[in-house]
């Protein structure tokens, strides 16, 4: 079978596979598919009609309520009507999971690698054999964080223009050449400008793939994927230990061993970029490992985000002024960054914290490894929790609360033993937030051009990697006693802010929910399709907590 994406899409037809109608039959009461806001009408229905609260104002009344509440539980992804149909959307799902997944994943596992392996460098006297010092390193890991995230939203959007499956294999590739050189670099200016230019090429990383897989997934089968997906930052650290244990065993002639690190994880990342140039679809109409009706089972269920077959998405100008306008992306974004600290400096000071705790340096690296695996562990249980439940908020919370007391183990133990133990605990929950967050905003945002903003938007959370990067100096080492607590009260402020955006959110639903009991059918019909308010800003819409 051909796995070139690029090949012409068919076009799309009902689906063979499903008993409900094409997108075109969903709307039958007034509905214009001309309309040139049609992207935004298919999109915000499935999203806002998805929550059990937005029905039950439409239960009242007249058939053509009766009518619209039809329609709108047809087009909801996690109640598909018929036993047939959720078999269906389960064997679909699971062959995404067996070709498109791994390779996301894997790309991603690269992603981290490359961010993270100045830390396992570092173990094997990097800084001292290129001429610089090692407060060089943290200022250079702080700067790597101020393009990652300055970059973040243009990259983004530069992904929804040219497409994530071509996008994506761009940035690897650049981003290996440049970890590649990174072995022969010499003094502070050139570590600091490699750092740059990496962060420059993984700054869309995340929020682009998080957007591709949107465009594959239901709305509830989303956070287990990028459970799945963003766990492979902590496997990063993991592998990374294992992969730099195991490099540092190897004599050469004329390469140290860091060189030796940033030569085989540069070239390796600039192969598999190649290998997603030509494994990747366009999207589910260009789905190669598809069938014609699976493609379009799969368009029809997440809202006809595919309309334009020639072309991925669509940016427009309302798109980013209702992006900057989100009250809930920048109030959830402070709280994300807090939560966020543990894991970007950990992401790279793992190592040192684990030599710290009186493990040999090159041993260190192994010891690194339970603490991530268990990072990894943690996400996934938590991610898939949260989409079994529909739930967001308090698995974040709970998450944190986990995070905290492993944190408090970490600060308040006396044996090196009991250290290394609650660390595993504290990485146990940290990774949970970040993810879940991003799965949260995307949910409750129903418009792709906006949604691959606010995704691109909330990568300012990463500045958390510039303040950790200048919380691990070495003149904390070998406890880093200071830190440890200063990183504490992140995660602490981070768990009062998450309660406080669910209870926010909450409020908003309650408030909207008064306002559809006010109201007629037609008046709720009315909103649900008018432009003066713009997706998830109607009160027709109705946040997922």
């Amino acid at each position: 079978m051909s796995v070139g994406h690029r090949d012409g899409s068919p076009p799309p037809s009902s689906s063979p596979c499903s008993s409900r109608a094409p997108i075109s039959n969903y709307y039958p009461i007034g509905h214009d598919l001309k309309h040139p806001d049609d992207r935004y009408r298919l999109e915000h229905d499935r999203s806002s009609f998805e929550s059990q609260g937005v029905l039950s104002p439409l239960l009242l009344g007249s058939p053509h309520a009766t009518a619209l509440r039809s329609n709108s539980i047809e087009m909801q992804d996690s109640g598909i009507s018929s036993l047939e149909n959720e078999r269906e959307a389960q064997r679909i799902n699971r062959k995404m999971d067996l070709y498109l997944l791994p390779l996301l994943s894997l790309l991603y596992l690269f992603n981290g690698l490359d961010r993270g392996n100045i830390g396992n460098a570092q173990t094997q006297g990097f800084t001292h054999d290129i001429g610089a010092l090692p407060d060089d390193l943290n200022l250079a890991v702080s700067l790597f964080f101020v393009t990652f995230v300055l970059f973040q939203m243009p990259s983004a959007a530069v992904g929804q223009w040219l497409g994530p499956s071509t996008w994506l294999p761009i940035m690897m590739l650049c981003w290996g050449l440049i970890t590649t050189i990174q072995a022969f670099i010499w003094g502070k200016a050139a570590l600091i400008t490699t750092r740059l230019l990496i962060g420059v090429f993984e700054a869309g990383f995340y929020p682009t793939c998080i957007v591709y897989l949107g465009s594959f997934y239901s709305r509830f089968d989303l956070a287990t994927r990028i459970g799945l997906f963003y766990g492979q930052y902590a496997i990063a650290s993991a592998f990374s230990g294992a992969l730099s244990y195991a490099i540092f065993q190897v004599s050469h002639a004329w390469l140290k061993p860091w060189q030796l690190l940033f030569i085989i994880e540069g070239v390796l990342t600039s192969v598999l970029g190649a290998v997603a140039w030509l494994w990747l679809p366009t999207g589910p109409r260009g789905a190669w490992f598809l069938s014609h009706s699976e493609r379009q089972f799969v368009v029809d269920r997440v809202g006809g985000v595919e309309l334009n077959a020639a072309k991925y998405s669509s940016l427009t100008r309302r798109d980013l002024v209702e992006t900057l306008r989100d009250w809930k992306l920048w109030f959830v974004l402070v709280f994300n960054i807090c939560a966020s600290v543990p894991v970007t400096a950990f992401s790279v000071f793992l190592p040192l914290v684990v030599q710290g705790m009186g493990y040999e340096s090159v041993e260190a690296n192994l010891m690194s490894v339970p603490p991530a695996v268990c990072g990894a562990v943690g996400l996934y249980l938590f991610a898939s929790s949260s989409d079994r439940h529909r739930e967001r908020g308090w698995h974040i919370v709970g998450a944190l609360v986990v995070a905290l007391g492993g944190l408090v183990g970490v600060v308040g133990s006396v044996s090196n033993a009991a250290k290394y133990a609650s660390l595993c605990v504290f990485l146990f929950g940290s990774y949970v937030p970040p993810p879940l967050t991003v799965a949260w905003l995307s949910g409750n945002t129903p418009t792709a051009g906006k949604r691959a903003l606010v995704v691109g938007a909330n990568g300012l959370g990463n500045l958390a990697g510039a303040i950790g990067s200048q919380l691990y100096r070495a003149e904390y080492a070998p406890g880093y006693k200071l830190p440890l607590v200063v990183t504490l009260g992140f995660v602490g402020v981070a768990l009062t802010g998450y309660v406080a955006y669910r209870y926010t959110l909450r409020a908003v639903n309650a408030r909207r929910a008064a306002i559809r009991k006010s109201k007629s059918a037609e008046q709720i019909e009315a909103e649900r399709v008018d432009s003066v308010r713009h997706a998830d800003r109607k009160w027709v819409f109705v946040y997922d907590l």
